[in-house]
């Protein structure tokens, strides 16, 4: 059995302001025993060649992947070619599932959030290879992973658990067990497949609010550096020194 993160993000990451790199990611994930790490940036697939032979030497696979925004909900992409970036509608992920071999992931589903997915799962059920059961939720706000549950065994789908990996200590508490051979296709294939086990345990209220606090501070932090780049650019037709 291998020990697996299928939602990470580092600090190449467009969106948010991650504050770790790809390489410490690889560095914790091997002191934590993981066997496979998805590196999952929003809207962008980063191209892991430059950590593969880090990886290779501390035992990780390295998992190409990307957390899709299509019609403004979020979507794991697993093990899709770069041509994934593209995909902006529900069709047209369809269309390249067709043609690609990928694993497509439902992250944190039914969590409040207007990027989650929602009712699209009932309008797209058999899109959805996998349902992920996430790392954010305290022994009392369970609800939002019990409804991915209950929605995976209802249409006979795979449950997966991820860290949505945004702080490295994310990683370790919630994480999944595949069934596999230590390669990339074979790990898919058997999530795909069912042989998969989820393994999670609550965080503490003091820990949920810790990490909505860093997540806060990021987005102030990085709302201001827009600003000040936005603020030090030159006025249009102003001529260089006034």
């Amino acid at each position: 059995m291998l020990k697996v993160e299928l939602h990470a993000h580092t600090a190449d990451d467009p969106a948010d302001l991650i504050p770790y790199s790809t390489s410490e990611l690889i560095d914790r994930a091997a002191v934590l025993g993981y066997d496979a790490v998805a590196v999952t940036l929003h809207d962008r697939q980063l191209d892991l060649a430059p950590w593969r032979r880090q990886a290779l030497a501390r035992g990780v696979v390295l998992i190409p992947g990307i957390e899709r925004t299509i019609q403004g909900r979020h979507v794991l992409l697993l093990n899709f070619p770069p041509v994934v970036e593209r995909v902006d509608t529900f069709d047209a992920l369809c269309a390249l599932k067709r043609r690609f071999n990928g694993l497509v992931i439902a992250p944190h589903p039914f969590y409040p959030g207007h990027s989650c997915l929602g009712g699209e799962m009932n309008r797209n059920p058999d899109l959805f290879d996998a349902v992920e059961w996430t790392w954010f939720y305290t022994a009392r706000t369970r609800l939002f992973n019990d409804r991915a549950a209950e929605w995976a065994c209802a249409h006979g789908t795979s449950l997966v658990a991820n860290g949505d990996v945004h702080r490295l200590r994310q990683l370790g508490p919630t994480y999944s067990l595949v069934d596999a051979d230590r390669d990339v296709e074979s790990i898919c294939e058997s999530i795909r497949a069912g042989r998969v086990t989820p393994v999670t345990q609550p965080i503490g209220a003091l820990e949920a609010a810790s990490y909505l606090s860093s997540l806060l501070t990021a987005s102030v932090t990085r709302s201001w550096r827009t600003l000040t780049d936005i603020l030090s650019e030159p006025a249009v037709g102003t001529p260089p020194g006034k």
